[in-house]
């Protein structure tokens, strides 16, 4: 079914109002990978590219524990992002990142081996998030997307950044046991 274990990315909540809440998450360091390929494919890619990172395919040979979320958002135009792992979609590109352990800072991180890996810091923010269960399929993640977008304009909440997809569970969790967020910074 799958037991979510890992470290997850600090944050301070700020208000709930049900399904939503709005945080405020320090600045983070991340793994990130930008992947030419579509929706689907693109989250095996990314995945296993970060995880190799993680798991030793740096230059120290250094393991790290897997953290959540895991972001998934489109390429293109940079964003700041926050974590969990996050994908977005720009065309046929994605991002995905991973929130590096805590204790890691951008001194201290082993550098990846893999030039498609980069290590980054993301600026502390303030950002929306919707969650919910179930599948993270491309259709179900634009539908929450929407949920999200609906709320924040009926609630005269600004947003400042594209969304992202955040997941928190290992792929063989029944979906609906999954925890599934969809972040958007806002001012």
């Amino acid at each position: 079914m799958g037991i979510r274990t890992s470290e997850e990315a600090p944050y301070t909540l700020i208000a709930e109002f049900g399904d939503i809440q709005i945080r405020h998450y320090p600045a983070i360091v991340v793994a990130e990978t930008e992947i030419a390929a579509d929706y689907a494919a693109s989250g095996s890619i990314g995945f296993n590219r970060l995880a190799g990172y993680i798991f030793g395919n740096n230059v120290q040979k250094e393991k790290m524990a897997m953290t959540t979320p895991v972001f998934r958002e489109p390429a293109g135009e940079k964003i700041a992002m926050t974590a969990p792992v996050l994908q977005e979609q720009i065309g046929e590109k994605w991002l995905m990142s991973f929130v590096m352990p805590a204790g890691y800072n951008l001194s201290n991180l082993p550098a990846p081996l893999d030039e498609k890996v980069l290590i980054k810091e993301t600026p502390a923010k303030k950002v929306a998030v919707l969650r919910y269960s179930g599948s993270l399929t491309a259709e179900r993640i634009a539908e929450q997307i929407q949920v999200l977008s609906d709320w924040l304009a009926e609630h005269a909440y600004q947003p400042v950044s594209k969304p992202r997809s955040a997941a928190y569970d290992p792929p063989w969790t029944l979906p609906p046991l999954r925890r599934n967020e969809i972040h958007i910074d806002v001012e």
